[in-house]
């Protein structure tokens, strides 16, 4: 189960770090900025996993085998540069996808062998899938998937309870990371086909209801024009997006 368990690990570096190179590409970034937004998203939420739980020293210190997989990650992106940089917009978010269920399922396993509580372990799984990510769009200067209406921190929490929920059962480990994986990417992967999001809150301006005109020579004075109210409403997506198509018009 430990091998599995670092195969697996590594097979979620390699698939961040790709995603990570992808965005560096579409960024016009030199060689030192894929390798840095590789590393960052690669490494990144596990990293501060381990900050958090106290693991001393952090996994990749004790291991530097996941900085040689970042560096020949990087190294195979830019000589099939060409084809890298081909590859569909649909990819990177699928890519994304693999490795926020890897390492959701790793971070939650980790926890729980530490002894922390189940809360903590899915905590833990959300961090370690999200926050490599996190930084990666912001060093990209783009708003974090995270924090946009699509289900992505959902999906990872999601994956991280069907881990914990196995794991008390005692369940065999192989379904129980099986499943975990098979929650969070079947989430994912479902709201990028059928684009699926939250509910968003806004505010919504109210109009004043719209008086019936004043008959015709009628000498009477007009009644002040009613305020508009604002208010705060959950719409939908789909909403908002008409809203703002509206609005460019």
């Amino acid at each position: 189960m430990t091998s599995m368990v670092y195969w697996l690990d590594m097979a979620g570096v390699i698939v961040f770090a790709l995603s990570g190179v992808i965005l560096a590409c579409r960024s016009r970034m030199d060689p030192f900025g894929m390798l840095v937004l590789a590393a960052v998203t690669g490494i990144g939420g596990g990293t501060l996993r381990d900050l958090v739980l106290g693991v001393r020293p952090v996994f990749w210190v004790a291991d530097p085998t996941y900085l040689w997989v970042i560096l020949a990650t990087v190294g195979v992106s830019i000589i099939g540069f060409h084809y890298i940089h081909r590859l569909s917009r649909v990819f990177l978010p699928v890519a994304d996808a693999f490795g926020l269920a890897l390492f959701t399922a790793i971070g939650t396993h980790k926890a729980l062998q530490l002894g922390t509580p189940g809360a903590v372990a899915v905590l833990m799984g959300l961090l370690t899938g999200v926050a490599g990510g996190m930084v990666r769009d912001v060093l990209a200067r783009r708003v974090p998937m995270v924090l946009r209406q699509e289900i992505y921190a959902t999906a990872s929490i999601a994956g991280g309870i069907t881990y914990v929920v196995l794991y008390a059962l005692e369940a065999p480990w192989a379904l129980t990371i099986s499943l975990a994986l098979m929650m969070t990417l079947g989430l994912r992967l479902a709201a990028i086909y059928w684009r699926l999001s939250l509910p968003v809150f806004a505010w919504v301006e109210i109009a004043p209801p719209v008086s019936g005109s004043d008959e015709a020579g009628s000498d009477k004075t007009p009644a002040p024009q009613a305020r508009t109210k604002a208010r705060v409403r959950m719409i939908r997506q789909k909403r908002v997006r008409d809203k703002q198509g509206s609005s460019n018009e």
